[in-house]
């Protein structure tokens, strides 16, 4: 049985070689050589409430967390959001590569496994998508991350405690002003959620945290006592 598990393992790697998820080149490791001198961990100093990197070590937080409370605790991210990440989470999010969100797990869960334990967390909660936009786009992004985490970490998953109720305009196409607008009463909670006190919400991209503070305001609202949250890239905090 061992041996026919590594012929079958070897075929799939000759039919289906490893490709790096940051350009697609074909390697023998999830990020080729090239692209992992041009991604940025995020790393010290950081902001203490987002996690966005900030340029000194004295600095608590970043521009945006230094003008607003926030619904939130504490989030942490694993990229800073620029090229090849951003190349990659673009072929994750449009173009139907749903396997990346395998990877990222496994690099929240390497990076943040030990976060997740010290917050006690009860529940997974993915930022939803619009029932419109998730029915063109077919899937979740959020959801598949926070799945293959929840399996990674053995915590579960509630893909439908939260809903979006208004088909808003994408974030990154308004400033901040109009984000907020974008965002008031865009999410309700369901008859799906089970009060917890400690949630953590998953999402693809934090920029200036509109989206997660929104969702953590309606948990809050509906009895979660401490909110925290992982993203796949971040963007810089000065």
């Amino acid at each position: 049985m061992n041996l026919l598990y590594k012929v079958y393992d070897k075929c799939l790697r000759v039919l289906y070689p490893q490709t790096c998820y940051f350009c697609g080149k074909i390697c023998r490791t999830p990020i080729c050589k090239d692209c992992l001198k041009k991604v940025t961990y995020i790393k010290e100093p950081r902001c203490k409430k987002c996690g966005k990197p900030v340029r000194y070590a004295e600095q608590e937080y970043c521009q945006d967390c230094k003008k607003r409370e926030t619904a939130f605790e504490q989030g942490k991210s694993i990229w800073l959001h620029k090229g090849p990440v951003t190349w990659s989470i673009y072929q994750f999010k449009y173009h139907n590569r749903r396997i990346f969100g395998e990877f990222y797990a496994k690099e929240l869960w390497r990076l943040y496994g030990k976060n997740l334990k010290n917050w006690n967390i009860d529940v997974i909660v993915p930022v939803p998508l619009h029932w419109k936009r998730k029915r063109v786009r077919g899937y979740n992004q959020a959801e598949i991350i926070a799945h293959h985490l929840g399996r990674l970490s053995g915590i579960p998953v509630n893909a439908k405690a939260v809903q979006r109720v208004r088909y808003t305009r994408p974030q990154k196409e308004l400033n901040d002003k109009e984000r907020k607008k974008n965002l008031k009463e865009a999410f309700q909670i369901t008859k799906h959620w089970k009060k917890v006190p400690h949630v953590l919400i998953v999402d693809d991209i934090y920029t200036t945290g509109n989206t997660i503070d929104a969702a953590a305001r309606v948990l809050r609202q509906n009895g979660a006592e401490k909110i925290w949250f992982l993203t796949i890239s971040i963007g810089q905090g000065f």
